[in-house]
């Protein structure tokens, strides 16, 4: 058996057992879902008015420094937290990012998008045991947020989980039906449950419709050259087939 290195358009990799060409995956970490800080803002989106302008006009730098002061004042403001370890995330300083979401969670903040971010730090981190109770919370606190399926799906598929990522990736496409990630993603799926044929049939309809999306181009290729290959099962290739988090931008 060759390796299969299963790629996303962001920065992470991971090489598993499998067939022996690569799988180019969509990304799986786009944008994560903006705080709430124009003027559109709720009273419960705002926990200092000052710093969190620094926030919303992305100036991470400042509203490092900004959320660090409110917190000093106010140490159990959960809301002060979570933005601070959003903008330390920006920066690229994840562990001190986890920690301040931690810290947000353990002060009470129910916000859907916080566990979001949370298990996504976790998926990136490997630990998929927190990561899966994270984006359950985030589910379940935010149902109608497709990125919540989504990425809840994609820890259910690296646990291996494939009907519970199926139902996470078609609840993302109920209330998303075009994004090409989870439409890409959907097609993994039915390749890791052998379903050739119905992986062939998103990702081609997912080409025709996004012709300048390459993942679905690439798999396309990819199952073409499996389906010509004589010497094992189609059952025991679409095992090769798995997902990467990626550290696109925050």
């Amino acid at each position: 058996m060759g390796t299969i290195l299963a790629v996303t358009n962001g920065m992470r990799r991971i090489a598993l057992i499998g067939i022996m060409f690569t799988a180019v995956l969509a990304t799986i970490f786009a944008a994560r879902p903006a705080i709430a800080m124009g003027p559109m803002a709720t009273q419960d989106e705002v926990c200092d008015t000052a710093a969190d302008y620094f926030l919303g006009d992305e100036n991470y730098p400042e509203a490092v420094k900004s959320h660090r002061l409110v917190i000093a004042a106010h140490p159990d403001d959960a809301l002060a937290h979570y933005h601070l370890g959003f903008a330390l995330g920006m920066l690229g300083r994840h562990a001190e990012e986890l920690a301040e979401y931690r810290d947000a969670a353990r002060l009470g903040l129910g916000h859907w998008d916080l566990f979001l971010n949370l298990g996504r730090v976790y998926l990136e981190q490997g630990d998929l045991g927190a990561a899966t109770g994270a984006l359950e919370t985030a589910v379940s606190l935010g149902p109608d947020h497709a990125e919540a399926h989504f990425n809840l799906g994609l820890v259910y598929e690296r646990r291996g989980m494939i009907a519970h990522a199926q139902r996470q990736i078609l609840a993302s496409l109920r209330l998303d039906p075009g994004a090409p990630d989870a439409r890409n993603m959907l097609g993994l799926v039915y390749a890791e449950e052998g379903d050739f044929a119905q992986a062939r049939k998103v990702w081609t309809e997912l080409g025709r419709s996004e012709p300048d999306f390459g993942p679905a181009r690439a798999n396309l290729a990819l199952l073409d050259l499996a389906e010509h290959r004589t010497d094992e099962s189609l059952s025991s290739r679409a095992a090769g087939f798995r997902t990467a988090s990626s550290g696109g931008p925050r």
